[in-house]
């Protein structure tokens, strides 16, 4: 059986009824207690904007978007939609999340970043959610991700990058940005203009 998106939805939406008949609370689905057979490479793609691409063609229902995010797994760097019965590969160009805005409370150490990702999974930068920032070779070009669960994150949007680096500061030779008690490093102190 070749795998699709159709047969896919069908198969989640099923585990899903399954699980409140027997009176299972709603949230993500337990993608990491399901281990189904390799059933091939879909023709899916998670464009860095955070776009989903089905043979080519951009996914325009947010619930299908969202459904599919939430069986979406990595392993050894590879990323897979897994439902209980099948698990197939797809293609995620950069990180398979964009955190498209945040809500800043506190100050200094005592500062706390709330995330919010474009299917609207939401969580508080810190040591279970580190943010990082990796920066191009070539143009020195920042781009901060933050963790959004079992190694899935989600690149931090330009526009709420900009935001956080008001946020920031110096500390121990870096600058960067307290949240949830944990101080994480954008840029060496020294390196700045």
């Amino acid at each position: 059986m070749t795998p699709s998106a159709d047969g896919l939805a069908a198969s989640i939406k099923a585990a899903g009824e399954a699980g409140s008949k027997s009176g299972a609370k709603g949230g993500l689905p337990p993608v990491h207690l399901w281990n189904p057979p390799f059933c091939g490479d879909l023709d899916m793609r998670i464009a860095r904007d955070g776009t989903w691409f089905y043979l080519g063609t951009p996914i325009g229902r947010f619930e299908l978007v969202k459904l599919f995010s939430s069986i979406l797994k990595r392993e050894d760097g590879k990323y897979f939609l897994v439902t209980p019965v099948e698990k197939v590969g797809i293609t995620v160009d950069d990180a398979p999340f964009v955190a498209v805005d945040f809500e800043a409370s506190g100050e200094g150490d005592a500062q706390e970043l709330h995330f919010t990702t474009h299917v609207g999974d939401q969580m508080l930068a810190g040591p279970d959610h580190p943010i990082r920032v990796e920066r191009d070779p070539q143009t020195g070009e920042p781009s901060p991700y933050v963790l959004v669960r079992s190694d899935l994150e989600a690149l931090i949007d330009r526009k709420s990058f900009y935001r956080l680096v008001e946020l920031g500061c110096h500390h121990e030779g870096w600058f960067g940005l307290w949240s949830g008690g944990r101080f994480f490093p954008v840029i060496p102190s020294k390196e700045l203009p």
